[in-house]
């Protein structure tokens, strides 16, 4: 394989395979308001935060961890401003102490913090500005939870930053031969921490929301209605149920895929019950979950992280193809795994982050099942039936290009009616 290829796959994997806790959009607004404090050197007594109609709908709906079961824009920023590392990046709020979760509602009475909808910029945009006495400070999100684009403080500008469109991502490498070269050779030191991680944390997630009654409970209605004996029942329903955990307050952190953790565990959680239901060897399992991830990346580099095209649709064809890659299946069947799953589930939306999307993980993996077994059994949908043309390749890029720009008006009418407008 072309060094620089390998390359930058194993540095997009690095990127992306990153360690938060709960959903990342509050953890991304508390990370700016941490930031912004530590910009200010104080504890602000206001906070204006300007976000992207993506981030609020994301944030509306989910609790944020470590706060004491609550909500909102308001509830991430001063958990962050007051409490938050942010050192510690998606983890920011992972080291607040009993005490500090109990002060939080004293903070929030004191109307610190007032949330307003920024739009004419990236769907991914959090700008946090902080006001103590005569001094100020700006921190600037843009693109990527953690991608700082600017930084000042009582106006002068101390860090500004390109938008990641100038300075091409590695993610424009990637391409299904490359990415079945890759995952069939790649050296094991070069990737076996990452994925190990992702493994560990992964599993560990699901488990807890197999265990303990979170948000809807659909991972632990799945195992009610259809039991544990057929792998993928089990898969599926371990699969919704960390999401239900981590959209309902769990603090254990994920190891995240294109910025998202529900859509890392939608990847890897099957992956890994398969591997430990059929006996897979770990190597075998790390290869499969690596040839996953990025076929969910491949998917996301047409769309964006965030859009109204919901991304565990991605998620779930790239964890069932996974599986079809351990089982040695060849391109052509798993590449047409992930057309047969997009090009019968790719409208579905995001309507913002909360208990639903285990539901939405449980029906994404589900269906990448059928498109798997349809797939193997040479049955696939043909050249000019819907967005399907016979390049496998062009027609990801088509339905990435429905989720980006085909359903940008549905973003904005999703945004008006959470918003009551």
């Amino acid at each position: 394989m072309d060094k620089k290829v390998y390359d930058s796959i194993i540095k997009l994997l690095t990127a992306e395979l990153r360690l938060a806790m709960g959903c990342t959009e509050p953890i991304a607004v508390a990370y700016a308001a941490a930031k912004a404090r530590d910009v200010l050197g104080v504890m602000p007594q206001r906070i204006e935060l300007y976000c992207s109609g993506n981030i609020i709908k994301n944030v509306k709906a989910v609790t944020v961890p470590n706060s004491g079961g609550r909500r909102g824009l308001d509830v991430a920023a001063i958990l962050g401003a007051a409490f938050g590392d942010p050192s510690l990046e998606l983890e920011v709020v992972s080291r607040v102490k009993p005490e500090e979760i109990a002060q939080l509602g004293d903070l929030l009475n004191q109307d610190l913090c007032h949330c307003h909808l920024e739009t004419g910029k990236d769907n991914l945009y959090i700008r946090a500005e902080v006001f103590a006495g005569d001094d100020s400070a700006l921190v600037e999100i843009s693109e990527k939870h953690t991608y700082i684009t600017r930084i000042e403080k009582n106006g002068e500008v101390l860090l500004t930053q390109p938008s990641l469109k100038v300075s091409k991502s590695d993610d424009s490498v990637l391409n299904l031969k490359d990415i079945y070269e890759f995952a069939k050779t790649f050296n094991m030191d070069d990737v076996d921490e990452l994925v190990e991680r992702q493994i560990d944390c992964n599993i560990k997630i699901a488990e807890e929301g197999i265990k303990n009654p979170y948000g809807s409970q659909i991972g632990r209605q799945y195992i009610k209605m259809y039991g544990e004996n057929d792998y993928r029942f089990k898969a599926v329903a371990y699969a919704a149920a960390g999401s239900d955990a981590r959209m309902n307050g769990c603090a254990l952190p994920v190891v995240i895929n294109s910025g998202s953790g529900n859509q890392s565990i939608a990847i890897s959680v099957p992956i890994i019950v398969y591997a430990k239901e059929k006996g897979i060897e770990k190597e075998q399992l790390i290869r499969g979950l690596v040839f996953a991830d990025l076929m969910a990346l491949l998917q996301k580099k047409y769309i964006g992280d965030l859009s109204a095209y919901c991304g565990a649709t991605c998620a779930g064809c790239a964890s069932v193809a996974g599986i079809a890659f351990i089982e040695g299946k060849p391109l052509d069947v798993l590449g047409k795994i992930v057309v047969n799953s997009i090009s019968t589930i790719g409208g579905m939306v995001c309507d913002g982050a909360k208990s639903s999307c285990a539901a939405k993980i449980a029906a994404s993996i589900s269906m990448g099942f059928l498109a798997y077994d349809l797939a193997d059994n040479a049955l696939d949908f043909k050249d000019g039936e819907g967005l399907v043309v016979s390049d496998i390749e062009e027609t990801i890029a088509r339905v990435g290009r429905m989720g980006r720009e085909g359903m940008r008006s549905t973003d904005e009418e999703i945004l008006n009616m959470m918003l009551g407008h």
